[in-house]
């Protein structure tokens, strides 16, 4: 009778096991590692964002989230690789809005869809442009560079990443909101391009304000207006450039999204333990040394800035004339 009573409970304790395992593997996420794809080169806003965030899920949810950089056509290759992937939860993607809401309008096949193939999840990060002269430029501030560059049509250039880049297009609602004419010089990417602002070979650029704030503060570039719809507490100063031209207004917003079909309870699971990063101390600091502006969207919220942007920046796209087949 004992070997019988030993028997049962063995048989019982593997089967509450069993039960566990499976519960485990059905309904708790996460349960194994997730992976998490950003679109872009290592060392970029958006990666050190990722890693940030990556960092603090993994500590909230008991689980490595393990970032891997997958580069190439302003976003669109790690975006396509994304949607391999399975709808569970355990890939996410890590992007940024100009692959998000500007590629679907700059490139004739991007390779995806940024509404009907994804899921939204949370946005945690707004970063603002800076518009940035050498400081040689005459106009001293944003009122005295809008009345320099109307009284000078075409005389004045300004240098982006390359064609269809949200520097390029930032300059191009520049234009169109506040009726300029600015030459647009288009570089291999946003280092050479701020290299000849540096020199005064071009007269100024878009530039990040994490790319930039150590040259404004040092006095090598001159900060004329930021290109959020705020003013950014970094740069106090600095007037936003809508206070001088109503619905001027553009950001570089960093947002999770998984594929379609991943389950309600899984992107809750990531948005409320996102939100709870986000409300953590040290990562706000580590915000703000960066200049970026914590955003708190909830997937609705995200959808609805995804929209807007989509519609904004296709009509400042066909404006521009940018293309990229």
């Amino acid at each position: 009778m004992l070997q019988l009573r030993k028997i049962a409970t063995r048989l019982c304790l593997l089967a509450t096991a069993g039960l566990m395992t499976f519960t485990a593997q059905a309904g708790a996420f996460p349960a194994k590692p997730v992976n998490v794809i950003v679109p872009h080169a290592p060392g970029g806003t958006n990666d050190i964002v990722a890693r940030i965030v990556s960092e603090r899920l993994a500590q909230q949810l008991g689980q490595p989230f393990i970032v891997s950089n997958r580069p190439g056509a302003g976003g669109n290759i790690g975006t396509q690789a994304i949607l391999r992937e399975s709808a569970d939860g355990y890939s996410i993607l890590f992007t940024i809005s100009s692959t998000q809401a500007i590629n679907p309008a700059l490139y004739k096949e991007p390779g995806f869809d940024p509404v009907k193939d994804f899921e939204p999840v949370a946005a945690v990060g707004s970063v603002p442009n800076v518009l940035c002269v050498n400081p040689s430029f005459p106009a001293k501030d944003l009122k005295e560079f809008i009345e320099l560059i109307k009284n000078n049509p075409d005389k004045y250039q300004y240098a982006s990443a390359g064609n269809g880049s949200l520097n390029h297009l930032l300059g191009a609602m520049l234009d169109s909101k506040a009726g300029l004419k600015l030459q647009h010089i288009p570089y291999r990417g946003v280092a050479p391009a701020m290299t000849d602002v540096l020199g005064g070979q071009v007269p100024m650029v878009f530039a990040s304000l994490p790319s930039s704030i150590a040259n404004i503060q040092s006095g090598k570039l001159r900060a004329i207006g930021v290109s959020t719809s705020a003013r950014n507490p970094a740069l106090p100063d600095v007037p936003a450039i809508g206070e001088e031209i109503p619905g001027y207004s553009g950001d570089l917003w960093i947002a999770m999204y998984v594929p379609k079909g991943t389950p309600k309870e899984v992107i809750d699971t990531l948005y409320k333990a996102t939100e709870s990063v986000l409300k953590e101390p040290g990562v706000k600091d580590r915000f703000d040394q960066l200049g970026i502006e914590m955003l708190h969207d909830n997937p609705e919220q995200l959808a609805q800035r995804l929209a807007d942007d989509l519609g904004k920046w296709s009509d400042i796209v066909k404006a521009s004339g940018a293309q990229i087949n």
